[in-house]
């Protein structure tokens, strides 16, 4: 049963960016809106007017200005944003560099911590820019980063932001082959690297996988190496090897112009997780990602300039380029790199409670591992400072929005989030205007015309159904890398209804609260006896079982039909025994539906995962049904497969 688990304070709520932007546009565009239900209407129904009015409560600094918020605004393929507009993306986010507050906080681990502010991280983003431009890196040429997460790799992006080139990265958790399917299709010309990282405690070395990277990518005529858990030593010979220190400019005081660009420029190419084959390369916007992080970071995040922001993640996945964006709004990002639960499970805890961290962002799969565990963070840390929980990844069961605020603070604005790669952001989120519902997001973002449509292409409610998304947003793809005809473009989100981009989620919209709930990716939606039923519907009752660490549940065919099976890794001490066969059975028959039980349950020692953590139904679903698992260096644990 959803239940109400939070309300804005009046004194939140007048204090919040996202009135400040509804008071803006009641000033500036003739309106009298008082909530967000009203807002969120006007931003889909006069989008020119509201992307206008989101440029100008930014101040988003430009060249050049536009002579429309957009062309062709009801057509996909064809619009065109803020048509006539120059800017440069790097230029906004380094516009606090008068200021000597923190920028970036890293922690490895327990090994090192160190702090850069606004001033100086300025000066090495304009160092590492005219070092690259003077070693002959041109505008449109792709710069790859294999990094762990460190300042050095937020430097490196804005730096080739700066000069126009094209940012892409994947973290070093990866293996060779993982990263060669990846940056090897978008022929880098230099690499930036590490010389190793730290996981559990142990460093671990680089570059033996570095050098097969520059052996194999033969675009890459530069390898740039900064210094982290290496021993000092030159270890593997790498073809161009240069240390970041030595590369880096030796100005002093380094004068740069930026140029500028229109929005059909690139900031960088992002990677789908490539279970069903090479990842897909997404040419994303520096435009069109600036304007649509900004409002999300700053309006439905609350995020303000003495805010610090630090989300679990690595710089294969796009959370990694969206917390970076908090430095155009001022905040400081906390960058975290190696296992949050070494050496204990509070350790990434004590990190939020010592840096001060005001915005934590984490996972669904977190979450339940912390209550699986038993974990109570407010038991364990003070967290005094800390404001907003953000939450992404997969579905978060309702028992772990109740987790949120019974053990990790009550008086928290829980921000559960839901968009993803293709869009580098968020098709719906929380806003600080509204109230918190168990198991649903507060409802679409501003500017985000989604829907839920039935089989039939039809939208409903209170039933579930596809997420779609009726209009056009800045930050949807300009393409994808070496798709000429956009026929791999057409194919991923248009293929199933005429002109409104499928995502690939199975959605419930709520009629009476106006928010949505999430069961899962569309594409692993299981259809026993023609009933669809999202995965996430038996994981939110099967993880609830004290003996289950994690499950796992796809569709095998048969006879023209569909059955579920139900893979499960068992806590230490359990055994797959008839009693809790009969167990998981009940739990899903009694509070899911008789639909829900599998017809066969296994226990596996693993779930296969992607290197972002998300489950992978697809790959099972692929040998469970006598196909081909095309890409395994796409898993986090491939070996799990067999």
């Amino acid at each position: 049963m959803r239940e109400l688990l939070w309300t804005p304070t009046e004194e939140l709520l007048e204090k919040s960016n996202m009135k400040q932007f509804m008071d803006f546009v009641n000033s500036n565009y003739e309106q009298k809106w008082k909530d967000y239900k009203a807002l969120y209407e006007w931003s889909v129904n006069e989008p020119l007017h509201f992307w206008d009015a989101v440029w100008k409560f930014f101040r988003i600094i430009h060249s050049r200005n536009y002579y429309a918020a957009a062309e062709n605004i009801g057509e996909f393929m064809k619009v065109k944003w803020f048509p006539g507009a120059k800017l440069n993306y790097a230029e906004n986010m380094l516009r606090y560099s008068d200021s000597d507050a923190p920028a970036i906080i890293f922690r490895g681990e327990d090994q090192i911590r160190s702090e850069i502010s606004h001033r100086e991280l300025y000066k090495e983003v304009i160092r590492l820019a005219l070092a690259m431009k003077r070693d002959g890196v041109k505008e449109g040429d792709v710069v790859a980063a294999y990094m762990p997460n460190l300042p050095q790799t937020v430097i490196a992006m804005l730096a080739a932001a700066s000069i126009g080139a094209i940012w892409c990265s994947c973290a070093t958790d990866i293996g060779a082959g993982a990263a060669i399917d990846r940056i090897g299709q978008t022929n880098p010309v230099i690499l930036f690297t590490a010389d190793g990282y730290y996981y559990k405690g142990k460093s671990f070395a680089v570059l033996e996988k570095v050098k097969r990277i520059a052996e194999e990518v033969t675009s890459i005529r530069r390898v740039v190496v900064c210094h982290y858990a290496g021993n000092g030593e030159n270890g593997y010979p790498v073809f161009g090897r240069t240390a970041w220190e030595d590369y880096l400019a030796k100005d002093e005081e380094p004068a740069f112009s930026f140029p500028q660009f229109d929005y059909e420029h690139p900031l960088v190419i992002m990677f789908s997780s490539g279970t069903t084959g090479k990842p897909k390369c997404m040419v994303q916007s520096a435009m069109g990602l600036l304007v649509n992080q900004l409002k999300e970071l700053a309006l439905h995040s609350d995020l303000k300039k003495d805010d610090r922001l630090l989300y679990i993640s690595t710089c294969s996945w796009m959370m990694w380029n969206w917390q970076a964006a908090a430095l155009g709004l001022g905040s400081a990002i906390v960058l975290f790199d190696g296992n949050p639960s070494y050496p204990d499970t509070s350790f990434i805890w004590k990190i939020v409670e010592e840096e001060k961290v005001t915005v934590f962002g984490l996972s669904a799969s977190y979450l339940h591992a912390l209550m699986k565990e038993g974990f109570s963070p407010k038991e364990a840390v003070s967290l005094k400072a800390l404001k907003e929980i953000s939450q992404t990844g997969s579905a978060l069961s309702e028992e772990g929005f109740t987790y949120v605020y019974e053990q990790i603070k009550r008086d928290l604005f829980f921000n559960s989030i839901a968009g993803g790669t293709d869009i580098n952001g968020c098709f719906a989120m929380a806003n600080p205007l509204n109230s918190i519902y168990s198991g649903e997001l507060q409802g679409p973002g501003l500017g985000m015309k989604i829907n839920c449509y039935n089989e039939a292409g039809n939208p409903v409610l209170d039933e579930q159904g596809e997420l779609v998304c009726e209009m056009p947003v800045p930050s949807m793809p300009l393409r994808f890398f070496n798709d000429p005809l956009n026929e791999r473009y057409q194919e991923a989100y248009f293929g199933v209804f005429k002109n409104i981009w499928r995502h690939g989620d199975y959605v419930i919209f709520h009629k009476d609260t106006g928010g949505i709930t999430f069961c899962g990716r569309s594409d692993s939606v299981l259809k026993p006896s023609g009933v669809r039923i999202g995965t996430a519907e038996i994981y939110n009752q099967v993880n609830k079982l004290t003996e289950i660490t994690d499950s796992l549940a796809i569709g095998q065919d048969v006879k023209g039909d569909q059955r579920i099976l139900l893979f499960v890794q068992l806590k230490e001490g359990y055994e797959l025994n008839a009693a809790l066969i009969k167990k998981i059975k009940d739990i899903l028959r009694i509070n899911a539906s008789p639909r829900h039980v599998p017809a066969v349950i296994r226990m596996v020692p693993d779930i296969p995962k992607t290197l972002n953590g998300k489950k992978v139904e697809s790959a099972v679903t692929n040998i469970i049904n006598g196909r081909k698992v095309t890409n395994r260096d796409a898993l986090a644990n491939p070996e799990i497969l067999e």
